[in-house]
């Protein structure tokens, strides 16, 4: 028996113009998803959303990991069990997190001798199967951990101010979303391909920011970033609620993580500032969670022969 785990993630800048092969700074938090993976005739997959066997529709991402570790190794059956504290469908790579950990579950348990690069390679093979459409940041960043520049996957410094989330529990769909942005690209090229520019422009002057630690520019250019993703219609009413209270109550910066349309927002803040950006957020109607950056990326927590 293997347990396996793996973080989300949150944007500093840059969502769904990494889809068109432009820059994004993600970064990992300490939210995680842990896979339990045993040896078994059968394959069963125990989750939140139920138990199946390979299920492409309840479990479409642990299904197609099975189905993708099955040709680099023969074995007859798997139970797998997961645990998350990643909200589902939030903009905080619950996918990612699940797939990259299922991965890391399944190398170690049949000893594939799968590196860091290979499980994130294999990741996002398995979410481009899934969503038809998918950057390689989520599982890069969930498989390495820490702040990423994806350009050049360059590890940049962990954020050390106060990182909140607020998420509305508005449940969004990363690939429906995706679409609609690339339908409005087709019907408007000129102004969308600007924008996606911009957006994928911003990586390179918050990266000298965060060299620096100046999280109060870095929160003007996650503004910036916001407010772009609003001109592509992926955020709603939530998110902006959120978004808005807390930059009133004093966040550096505040803007959706994510494909948007439902999910979670951040803010970045002081550390003396966590709590009235939490309260903040519960008083327009969301849930908090207060947590940090990490370099800590996907983990064999523990591993028992003969299990």
């Amino acid at each position: 028996m293997v347990i396996c785990s793996a973080p989300g993630k949150i944007y500093l800048f840059g969502e769904h113009a990494v889809v068109y092969g432009k820059d994004a700074i993600c970064c990992a938090i300490d939210l995680r998803t842990w896979v339990t993976a045993t040896k078994s005739s059968g394959t069963t997959i125990l989750s939140s959303l139920g138990v199946t066997g390979l299920d492409f529709d309840i479990h479409p991402y642990i299904s197609t990991v099975v189905e993708e570790m099955r040709k680099l190794v023969s074995f007859t059956g798997i139970a797998i069990k997961v645990d998350s504290n990643i909200p589902v469908g939030s903009g905080l790579g619950s996918s990612a997190a699940v797939t990259v950990a299922t991965i890391g579950a399944l190398n170690s348990l049949f000893e594939c001798n799968l590196t860091h690069n290979d499980i994130a390679k294999l990741g996002h093979k398995v979410e481009m199967k899934v969503q038809n459409n998918a950057s390689l940041t989520d599982t890069y960043v969930s498989t390495h951990g820490g702040v990423i520049k994806m350009s050049n996957c360059k590890k940049l410094p962990l954020i050390e101010c106060g990182v909140v989330i607020g998420n509305t529990n508005k449940l969004s769909s990363t690939k429906e979303i995706v679409n609609d942005v690339s339908m409005l690209r087709l019907e408007y090229p000129q102004l969308i391909d600007q924008i996606i520019n911009i957006i994928g422009e911003l990586p390179n002057i918050g990266e000298k920011h965060l060299e620096k630690k100046n999280y109060g520019a870095i929160g003007e250019l996650m503004n910036i970033n916001h407010g772009l993703l609003d001109s592509l219609g992926v955020n709603v009413k939530e998110l902006s609620n959120l978004v808005y209270a807390t930059r009133s109550a004093g966040a550096y910066g505040s803007k959706t993580t994510g494909a948007g349309g439902g999910g979670c927002m951040f803010s970045l803040t002081s550390k003396d500032h966590v709590d009235n950006i939490s309260k903040a957020i519960i008083a327009n109607g969301g849930d908090s969670l207060i947590t940090n950056t990490t370099n800590c990326g996907v983990n064999v927590e523990s591993k028992y022969e003969n299990c």
